[in-house]
Order: C-alpha cells, then structure tokens, then sequence
C-alpha cells in the first residue's frame, strides 16, 4: 500500500510525478485524515499502522501558493481536502472519443516489435534491492556501536551535558555522504530516522543473535541453565540468562542468552520465566542436566521459587552450585537478612573502592603496618590478602575480620583528607564504609558469618577446585553437614561465645555494642528495647546456621553428589585410587542419558585397566577438560557421554575461555552509563565472537515489518 495512494477511485503511484505523504502519527490529525479519505476499512487501525502503511498524495491537498503546479512539501498541521465523491463510477468515454482512443492502442501494439517488458516489476525488484541494501548498512551500523559498546543514543540523563546528533544517527549520516546509495534514497537525513525503527532494528538484532545461539545449543543437545544476580536496566529488574553445554569437538561453551524480566509475584514471575524460554526462545528443557543460581537477599525467595518449580517439571535439571562465586560467597548474598545483607554490601563497596587505584591500596598497607607495628609476618600477609581481591575469595569474612581496624583506620583518614589528596567523591566513598564498618550490627553479623562459613572453607574451594579435589570433596559432605547441625543443635552455647569474640573486637575499636540502629530509632519511645545479646541470637545467629544447613543439603543432593563422584573418571583420580575397584553405581544416575547402559559395567572396568596402566613419561591428565580432549575417548561411548555430561554441569569449573561470556556482561553492567543500558545490545556485546549474518537480519527485518519504505 505505500507504493499507492489511499484514497478511493484515486491511482496515484509512487512512480508517478505526485508526492506520496505518510499518515500523520498524531492521533487526532490520523483521524481527520481518515475521515477525509472516507474509507470505513482505515478507521479500526492504529495511528501508528496507519503512518507505516498508507500515503495519499498532493493531489488532495490544497497548494498554498495558488499555483497549478502539484504540492511537493505539506506543513505538519495539513488537512487533505480535494477528493472525488465516495463510490462515484468512473467516467467511461463516447462515441468518437472511444474510437479514436481505441485505434491509437491498436496502433502502438502493431508497433511494438519486441516483447512487452513488464517495467513495473523490474522496477520493484529494484527497489526492493535497494531497500535491502540500505536495511544491511543499517544493521552494519547497529552492529559496529554494539560490538564496541557504543551507545546508540544520548542516555537521557546525560542530554543536558552533550550535544550533537546520536551516534547511530551520525554513523548513518556519515555513510549516506560517503555515497551510500540506500541511504541516499531512503535517507534525505539522519534525523528523519525515527526511534520506533531503531527499536525495531535492535530487537531483529536480538532476536537473529539469539536464534543463532539456541541453534548451537541444539545442535549439542544437553545443557546447564545458569542465572546471574538481578540487574537493574531503565529501572527494570531483569534476570540474565546463561548457558553452558559441549560441542561435538568436546570443548565447553557458556553461552549469555538474554535477560528476562524480573517483576511480579514469584509463581506467576516462575511461569512467565518458563514460558518465556519455551515459547519465546526456542529452549528444549527437556534437555536441560542441570541449573544454577546466584541471588542476593531480597530476590532469594523469587529464585528458589523458579528453581524448584524447575526441578518438578524437569527432575534431570539437578541444583548446583556455580564456580564463578565462591560458596560461602553464594550462601551469604542468598540470605535475606538485615546484618548479612548490610556485610556483603559493605564488601562490595571495599572492593570497587580500594580497585579505584593504587594509592588507596597503599593507604590500606600503611594502615595494616600501623595496626600491626610487631607482627611483620601477620602483616605482610594481610598485606598480601588485600592485593588479591579478598573479597570474594574462600576466606573472605576471616580476612575481613583481620583487617577490620586496618580498613576503619584508613577509610577515617582518606576520609579526613587532611593533605587534600582525595577527590570529592573518593571522601564520599570513605565516608559511607567508615559508616559501616563502625556499626556494631555489622561486627556482629561479620563474626556470625566467619564461625559459620569457617566449616564451609575448605569444602567449598575443593568442589570448585580440581577434578581431584571436588571428587574427594563429595566424600567430605557428611562431615560438613554433621558439623554444622551440632552448631544448630547448640546454638546457645555457640552464640554465646561469638558475642563475646564480637563485643571484645567493638570495644577494642570503641565502638559501642548496641540493637541495630533501625530497631534503636523504632522502640526509643518503648520501655520493653529487646537485649543486644538475645536480638542477635534470634535474628541473626540462628536463622544464618539454619539456612546454611537448608541450602547445603539442597545444593549437594544425592544425584549431584553422584555426579561429582563421577570425576573418578578423570586419570589423576583413578590414579589416586588404584586400590579401589571403578563405580558403576554413580554412573547410573545418567542411566537414560548414555548411548548403552547394557555395557556399561565392560566398559567401564577397560577405562580403569587403560589408565592404571600409566606409562613411565606419561603424563597425568588432571582435569575434565583436558579427558574429553583425548583422542581415544571416541572408543568409549559410554564414557564419553558420562564425562560430556559433567562438563555440562555448572559446579565443575570450565576451561578459562567459558568465562569469557560472564566476564563481558560484568563489564557490560560495570562500563555502561544507566541511561544508556540496553538489553537487547547488551546481548550483541557479549556475543560479539558468533559471526553476524546481517543478510539473516535483513530478510528478518522484511519479514516481520513487510514493507518497502518510500524516501521521506
């Protein structure tokens, strides 16, 4: 319909010498137009619909110039006028006039020799080209800014700072002026881009990406689906979607897939999340072996919903852990607790404090040689501690614990900024960390934290450890959880003496031993102010021992802990066990996933013969990565489907490269202005390494918006 005029008994095409004019998108003015046109079929479709679809031409607008010659520009507030009569036959032609009219075609097609050329198709066909052109150097141009993680607009918070026109619209213009043919016919300017296109390009854009994805996904059948913690993008909550699976060259893969909102209660929030990654994206859950999750406090309860409901339908999506987020790291964000929430935030404002630079980093060893002037070993350890990002490591709440009067005493003094060497907002910064870190509420949750996690410590790094390690690590369990349920079953006693370890530490930093202040400010006008003692056994020691002890249990069931048996499989830890005899039994909880359970038993004991018969100068093959890599592995189906299955699971850390995904999207979150955060081109930075078909992208583009768009 843009090709033709739409107003009735009217044959104006695009071709002709007329103007064609888009609908207005106004509302108001969309509808006066319709009702000029007198088509009834217009009236039920959208302003929007409307000024995509249909154009009228300047023979029905009045020419404010009082001259004959045919309007070529309309103001934004003009009205078409001139129509013909609705449904007035056309005039039909008489007598001689029709005769004369009718010899006159006799005689051109006498004339015409050579076959007749359709003219009109050639001519569309040539457009069409042309559109597709331009529609290529369009997302030739999306692709460039998102690679490059360039905004494609001014974040609107930033407008009253900068000035000039958005970069997609000045790359546009730049290659319209370099000769760019499309541009030239579909592009008088760069302004005449509208946002609602752009918007349509971003989303074919992701929606091509994505495609691409999904297919390599099931092109390797199993997979691990993994979730983020909940980011915030144009003041939407989103959940980012990872996942990880082995191609047929048995090399990991983790995979960023997209965001998914986040809103809304938590069982209808876990039914749109399904149906979303069914319906929309294309994922075959059926195939999922495993999931993983990370969460902070607030959102806990949204994610455990999701995930239980996931294991229901799909009871081969086992829980696990992930290894990017140490786990007394993964257990402490996941507990909706004021003092615990208040410690992990106080930790990740340390850690992007102290990486601003290097200066602040030497302010913080001066302050451990000030704290500790006689223990120059223990000092150089803490020393050493703070130049690993301890933050986020296997012993962070003891290495904070340690440095607690080191860290107070340099965020006071970069703080007091008595040499004036600290910006504005480094003082800032200080200042709001000292607020934490003298807060009794937060010593005491931090010293909670330490007792518990402490029996987690050396369980957690070896599961994300080594093959060897996590294999003996699955053995460990028991101990663990029988170590943490006498905690629970004395808490009393155990509470007792971590008040005390807390208020000795308070008292040695003056810092008084008090009800959180929040409680403070709400019974200061009551008589019945609970003790500082029973409040934080209640509110804090219990339920942290308690939902360690519930997610510890959840996390390593008895399938995952099968599964991480399964790691007697690699050479390093069959060599380890050469007196015992191989274990089918941890196998067969991948029973229905292996090409012939019938052989297994054979199959396996030859594995076991092949590498307890380890050559002299071999060399020990330690990880899982490297055993898949194995040319002989091919000879053994049955383990070749065990061993790609663990390299599925999220608990087993991946080769380096996995990460590469996880670490841009970080970046991506961290470097991007918030005005100018995209979901949609976050997907296309992170996945810059898929190989973009931008012919795909056209030809989707075609399909979905169907129409060949006349130069403004």
């Amino acid at each position: 319909m843009q090709n033709q005029c739409a107003a009735p008994n009217c044959t104006s095409l695009k071709s002709d010498l007329f103007s064609l004019f888009r609908f207005p998108l106004d509302a108001e003015r969309s509808k006066i137009w319709v009702e000029k046109c007198q088509r009834d079929d217009l009236k039920d479709k959208s302003p929007d619909h409307l000024f995509r679809y249909y154009r009228l031409c300047a023979k029905h607008f009045d020419n404010s110039d009082d001259s004959s010659d045919p309007v070529t520009v309309i103001t934004d507030d003009a009205v078409p006028t001139i129509f013909d009569e609705p449904n007035k036959p056309p005039q039909v032609k008489r007598g001689k006039e029709m005769d004369e009219d009718k010899n006159t075609k006799e005689s051109k097609k006498i004339k015409s020799s050579p076959p007749e050329v359709d003219m009109d198709d050639a001519e569309i066909t040539s457009t069409v080209d042309l559109y597709k052109d331009y529609l290529r150097s369009l997302f030739e141009a999306l692709v460039l800014l998102g690679e490059q993680n360039i905004p494609v607009s001014r974040p609107k918070s930033l407008e009253q700072y900068t000035t000039g026109v958005d970069n997609f619209k000045a790359l546009l213009e730049y290659c319209r002026s370099c000769g760019d043919e499309g541009m030239k016919k579909y592009l008088a300017n760069a302004e005449a881009f509208s946002p609602l296109e752009l918007e349509q390009l971003i989303k074919v854009c992701e929606r091509c990406i994505r495609k691409k994805l999904m297919k390599e996904v099931k092109e390797n059948k199993f997979f691990s689906l993994i979730t983020d913690q909940v980011v915030k993008i144009l003041d939407e909550w989103y959940l980012p979607v990872f996942l990880r699976y082995v191609d047929d060259s048995n090399y990991q893969h983790e995979r960023f897939v997209g965001f998914l909102s986040f809103d809304g209660d938590a069982d209808i929030l876990t039914e749109r999340l399904l149906s979303e990654m069914i319906n929309d994206w294309g994922l075959d859950m059926e195939q999922c072996r495993g999931q993983a999750h990370s969460c902070s406090g607030i959102h806990y309860a949204k994610i455990k919903a999701f995930a239980s409901k996931l294991m229901e339908k799909y009871p081969m999506a086992m829980l696990t852990v992930r290894p990017t987020q140490a786990l007394i790291i993964s257990l402490a964000n996941s507990m909706a607790l004021s003092g615990v929430q208040l410690v992990m935030c106080t930790l990740r404002k340390i850690e992007s404090f102290f990486s601003q630079s290097t200066l602040l980093r030497l302010e913080l060893e001066h302050a451990i040689s000030v704290i500790h002037p006689d223990k120059e070993e223990k000092a150089k350890e803490l020393k050493e501690a703070c130049s690993q990002s301890w933050t986020q490591n296997h012993d962070a709440f003891e290495v904070t614990l340690e440095l607690l009067e080191a860290l107070l005493l340099c965020v006071d003094s970069v703080h007091d900024n008595e040499d004036l060497r600290w910006s504005d907002q480094i003082t800032y910064d200080a200042l709001e960390i000292s607020k934490a870190l003298s807060d009794f509420e937060f010593i005491m949750a931090l010293v909670v934290l330490k007792n518990t996690m402490i029996l987690l410590r050396a369980f957690g790094k070896n599961i994300q450890g080594e093959a060897t390690d996590a294999y003996f690590a699955a053995g460990s369990l028991k101990a663990v959880l029988h170590s943490l349920k006498e905690v629970s079953d004395n808490i009393d006693v155990y509470h007792e003496f971590w008040t005390e370890e807390a208020v000795n530490l308070s008292a040695t930093m003056e810092i008084p031993a008090e009800l959180p202040r929040s409680l403070l400010r709400k019974h200061q006008s009551e008589l019945g102010t609970p003790q500082p003692e029973n409040y934080y056994k209640d509110h804090l020691s219990v339920p942290v021992v308690k939902h360690t002890l519930k997610e510890v249990s959840e996390l390593f069931s008895d399938d995952h802990l099968k599964a991480l048996r399964c790691l007697s499989l690699v050479p390093a830890v069959i060599e380890q066990n050469k007196p015992a005899q191989p274990d089918e039994e941890n196998m067969l909880v991948f029973k229905n996933d292996i090409p012939n359970a019938g052989s297994l038993t054979a199959e396996l004991h030859c594995w076991w013969v092949k590498w307890n018969k380890k050559g002299k100068g071999d060399v020990l093959i330690t990880s899982l990565q490297e055993t898949l890599q194995q040319a002989d592995v091919k000879f053994f189906p049955n383990m070749l489907a065990v061993l790609r299955l663990l390299g599925v699971l999220p608990t087993f850390a991946a080769d380096s490269k996995c990460d590469v995904a996880y670490k841009r999207l970080e970046m991506y979150m961290q470097n991007t202005p918030d005005g100018a955060k995209s979901k949609s081109l976050a997907l296309l930075y992170v996945n810059n390494d898929v190989g973009y078909d931008l012919d795909s992208m056209v030809d989707v583009y075609m399909t979905t918006y169907p129409v060949v768009q006349d130069a403004p």
